[in-house]
């Protein structure tokens, strides 16, 4: 039996439509020291699909997936998109929700994909006020059996169409100063030696991808399309950062890293993405029944952010 009342999917949200980009990414960036360039930079990859991010639909997809296998209502909230969090809670509340349980769409520990959206919670929770329905949110779950299990079955169709292919693995790149002082790059390593034995395979390699800091502010690397221009080897890419196949792995991988590969006349597949696979509805229904902690004080720390330009 489960202690909660409601199940919430708390995600990062999207863009629907053209006229919706501009804002989403202001929203995105706020307080950042990112180069308005920049952001426009990236507002044309969502320009590439229409200004459509897919991102929200597969959400919507991941509740209908769940709806038939959780004994409680869903409800879904982004960070800086429609339908916004507080929005959200605010519908709990109207609904008589007392305490839910929240499932951030982010498998690793890292500020932005674990404490900030606990910070997002406590916020909209304060926006709604003193009777905001109580939220506990789950802990990142990359090392859960049932994670490393729907991975596995992406990569192995990739496997049969590309043998002889290197094994790469993604994920969004993050600040070096967020990386040393939290679990993220561990994590990911984990994830990554388990998911390559599960198929098999001894050699693998963890590059990154989507940066969006300064150029003056270190990030993990290596970058992905750098790594192939060095190896100019048939490569399979793991998105095994992202749980579904959102703006990130369709442009920055289906479109920029498939350049640089026909680029290099190499071939290239991509593995699927977690997304609706039943191991990861499984695996929430379960974590749905059992108690959980907060993270401990000092865990995924913020960035330290870079001095404005002048």
């Amino acid at each position: 039996m489960s202690k909660y009342d409601a199940l919430l999917i708390v995600s990062f949200g999207g863009p629907e439509k053209r006229e919706d980009v501009i804002p989403f990414l202001e929203n995105v960036l706020r307080g950042r020291n990112v180069p308005r360039e920049r952001m426009l930079e990236v507002a044309e990859h969502y320009y590439h699909f229409d200004g459509r991010s897919p991102i929200n639909d597969q959400n919507r997809a991941l509740i209908e997936a769940l709806r038939p296998v959780v004994s409680m209502p869903v409800y879904w909230g982004n960070r800086n998109w429609h339908p916004m969090l507080a929005d959200t809670l605010r519908q709990m509340e109207a609904d008589g929700i007392k305490r839910a349980v929240a499932f951030a769409t982010s498998a690793f520990g890292s500020y932005s994909g674990c404490r900030q959206y606990s910070e997002d919670i406590a916020r909209a929770r304060a926006a709604v006020g003193s009777t905001a329905p109580e939220i506990v949110k789950m802990r990142p779950f990359s090392g859960h059996p049932k994670f490393i299990e729907a991975m596995t079955d992406r990569v192995r169709p990739a496997l049969q169409e590309l043998p002889e292919g290197r094994l790469v693995f993604t994920a969004h790149s993050v600040p070096q100063s967020m990386a040393d002082t939290g679990p993220y790059v561990a994590e990911l390593e984990a994830a990554c030696a388990a998911v390559s034995a599960n198929v098999g395979r001894s050699a693998w390699k963890l590059v990154y991808q989507s940066r969006s800091g300064p150029p003056t502010q270190p990030w993990l690397e290596p970058d992905v399309c750098d790594h192939l221009r060095e190896t100019r080897a048939d490569t399979i890419l793991v998105p095994i950062g992202f749980l579904s196949d959102h703006m990130e792995v369709l442009y920055d991988l289906d479109t920029e890293a498939r350049e640089v590969s026909r680029e290099l006349g190499i071939r290239l597949v991509r593995a699927g993405t977690a997304g609706t696979h039943p191991a990861m509805v499984e695996m929430i229904a379960e974590l749905i029944t059992q108690d959980h902690m907060p993270c401990r004080e000092g865990c995924c720390p913020a960035p330290i952010r870079p001095a404005p330009r002048t």
